[in-house]
Parts: C-alpha cells; sequence; structure tokens
C-alpha cells in the first residue's frame, strides 16, 4: 500500500509543479477531443434532427446502423482510420496519420453515432403537436429545425456530454492513429497505458486523477441537464 500512497503523493507534485510532460499529455488531449466534439456536434445534431424528424424509406434500417454503432469497438474504429491515412490507404496523401487532426477524425466517427441517436431519440420523445404549431405560425424548414432543436436543447447537451465522455476516455484510437508520440500525440489514456506499462505509477496515477476529474464533471453537468428537461 506504500507504493500506492506514494505514488498520490508525486502525482500531486506532477500536476500542482507544472511537469512539462504530464500537460503536454493532457493538452493533447484537450486538442484532439475539442477538435473531434466540434465535428460531432456539427454533423450529428442536423443528421439526427433529420433521422428523428423525417420519415423515409429504410429509416428503421438506418436506425439500427446507427445504434449498432453505439457499442462499436474503439480498436476496430483505430484500425479503420488507420488502414485509410496509412501511407498506401486512399487518404494517405493527407499526412493525418499519427497527428492530432487524424486522431480527431477517428474520434468523430466515435461520438456521431452518440449524437446522432441521442438527438433522433430527443426529437422523437417531443410534444406531436409542435410541427403542426410551427406550421400554422409560417415557420420554414430552417426555422422549424431551429425551433425543434431548441426545444430538445437539454436532450441534445446531454448527448454532447456522453459523447465527450466516452471520446476522451477511448485508447484504442489515439493509441493506433495517433502512434502514441511523446510532446506531440500522446494523451491522457494512452500515457497512463504506457507508464503505468514502465512502472511509473506517480505519472499514471497524476493523469488518473485528471481523467477522473473530467469524468465527474460530466456526469455533474449530465444530471443537472437531466434535472432540467424533467422540469
Amino acid at each position: 500500500m506504500d507504493f500506492l500512497l506514494q505514488g498520490f503523493l508525486q502525482g500531486f507534485v506532477l500536476l500542482f509543479s507544472g511537469d512539462p510532460e504530464t500537460f503536454s499529455a493532457i493538452w493533447a488531449t484537450v486538442g484532439a477531443s475539442t477538435l473531434s466534439m466540434a465535428a460531432s456536434l456539427s454533423i450529428g445534431i442536423p443528421l439526427g434532427f433529420l433521422l428523428g424528424y423525417r420519415k423515409f424509406p429504410g429509416k428503421k434500417i438506418v436506425r439500427t446502423i446507427v445504434d449498432t454503432l453505439l457499442s462499436f469497438p474503439t480498436v476496430v474504429i483505430g484500425l479503420l482510420v488507420y488502414a485509410f491515412l496509412t501511407r498506401h490507404g486512399p487518404l494517405g496523401g493527407t499526412g493525418l496519420l499519427f497527428t492530432l487532426p487524424g486522431m480527431a477524425l477517428g474520434q468523430t466517427l466515435l461520438g456521431l453515432p452518440i449524437i446522432i441517436a441521442m438527438t433522433a431519440t430527443a426529437v422523437e420523445s417531443l410534444d406531436n403537436r409542435l410541427p403542426m404549431t410551427l406550421i400554422t405560425l409560417g415557420a420554414n424548414p430552417r426555422q422549424m429545425m431551429w425551433a425543434t432543436v431548441l426545444e430538445a436543447r437539454y436532450s441534445i447537451m446531454l448527448a454532447a456530454m456522453a459523447a465527450y465522455g466516452r471520446i476522451v476516455s477511448e485508447v484504442g484510437i489515439s493509441m493506433m492513429v495517433g502512434g502514441n508520440i511523446k510532446w506531440h500525440t500522446r494523451t491522457i489514456t494512452t500515457a497512463i497505458a504506457l507508464e503505468t506499462g514502465k512502472g511509473e505509477f506517480a505519472m499514471g496515477i497524476a493523469l488518473g486523477m485528471v481523467l477522473l476529474a473530467v469524468a465527474l464533471l460530466v456526469n455533474i453537468g449530465a444530471n443537472g441537464m437531466k434535472r432540467k428537461a424533467v422540469k
């Protein structure tokens, strides 16, 4: 037990002393997750709205595919993205492999199904009289979409938090697409795996505390959104 206590103490020292290597992993995580969340929300919310609002042939099949992708293993996503971005792949000329934008691309594929599925569910759960009311008021399609999204805003925020929690804690995509390069693409999760394997428990614990803090904040935010949605 002494090594655990010592690891926690050293972890606090690394965090509060501003250790460059520790904070390099933190900023890489922040950078990649911010890019992926921006892409997931900008693409996922409109697609989720269409999936929940419109009726079209094959809708049940599309919904089944989206729901299936919710449990898609991150290592498989990493493998597919790696295959596309590698030098011999169709996107090899983009130079995105082993970069933060490349990691963000893979993480976007991880977050998109969550945003789409939860947004669609939120739209489907709204009062059925809302579309007719908007039409009666003379709203055009863009205004109808905006009003519907505003009505479901708390559920969409909850979807964003769920997606962020999944993205920030994944390992497979960051390891395979990012390459776990020190000072460049090493994230919190990949650094924890590497440093713990090397016996460097202090840094692993320090980064683990950051990840737990993020998870706690996401959980508090999600509970707050749930209470507001119920009201």
